[in-house]
């Protein structure tokens, strides 16, 4: 499979002649951090109303272009576009626009679930009203109801992924930016927020979310982008990216140059006991 395959099927064709919307339009995107390079001249477009996945080993730039691309951090050089609207010369249209949840995710600790998404619906200005109408569904369907007047602090991993997914989802945007939403997540939290963006999407709304997890990817995704050290190395509809492979881990390890852990083969003292 090559590099940045040609766009050869319908919704990719559509893209390029304009007949489709485009949710994200990247071009030339760099980030440097010193003398290491991460981000390496990035183009993609990306469909709009399409679950879509960033796939990359660690390492590979998947936050640094997410990061980029939302607004939270500025690139060296580039352009990024949602919407319609310049990233970075119409901020404000752009984040009236976007949910997201960074990986890391920093919540004010000493507020309550009910409180926080108060607040977040405060600064979007949303009416009073409609913030509470909002909040109790998101809360009733993200499974914190029950917690909604604790503290964020005594919330375990998986309710502050819920907790930040219903602030990215309740001015309920045209394009939500996860960034390994699911790591460190039980499998019950993991299966209600799957059910929330599956839900999301099918409403004509577009998700972009970066993950290692290429099971997770192939069962959720219907568009992919595999990236690995600071480039796009292909990108496309799911069955396109995958090929002839049997699944998308085997495409993007041929994608990103692995073949196999010959230096496995050297460990011939690991197991077996004494």
């Amino acid at each position: 499979m090559k590099d940045q395959p040609e766009q050869d099927t319908t919704a990719e064709a559509a893209v390029a002649e304009g007949t489709a919307r485009v949710a994200v339009r990247v071009r030339g995107l760099w980030k440097r951090f010193g003398e290491q390079v991460a981000v390496s001249g990035v183009d993609l477009d990306v469909p709009a109303g399409r679950f879509i996945g960033l796939v990359g080993p660690n390492g590979a730039g998947k936050t640094t272009t997410l990061s980029m691309i939302t607004g939270l951090l500025r690139p060296d050089s580039g352009t990024v576009e949602i919407a319609g609207k310049d990233v970075w010369r119409d901020p404000v249209a752009v984040k009236a626009r976007i949910g997201v949840l960074p990986e890391g995710l920093r919540l004010f600790e000493r507020l309550s679930g009910r409180e926080l998404l108060t607040y977040i619906g405060q600064l979007r200005g949303l009416p009073g009203e409609e913030v509470d109408r909002r909040a109790n569904q998101l809360l009733d369907v993200l499974d914190l109801s029950g917690a909604q007047h604790k503290l964020v602090v005594d919330y375990s991993t998986g309710m502050r992924k819920k907790t930040g997914l219903a602030a990215a989802l309740l001015h309920n945007p045209e394009v939500l930016f996860l960034d390994e939403p699911f790591e460190g997540v039980d499998p019950v939290s993991a299966q209600t927020i799957r059910g929330v963006l599956e839900r999301y999407t099918a409403s004509g709304a577009t998700v972009v979310f970066s993950s290692h997890v290429m099971e997770l990817v192939e069962s959720l995704c219907d568009w992919v982008a595999v990236m690995a050290s600071g480039r796009i190395r292909a990108h496309g509809p799911l069955a396109e990216v995958r090929g002839d492979a049997d699944s998308l881990q085997d495409a993007f390890l041929g994608l990103v140059g692995v073949r196999g852990n010959p230096a496995g083969n050297r460990l011939d003292w690991l197991g077996g006991g004494a």
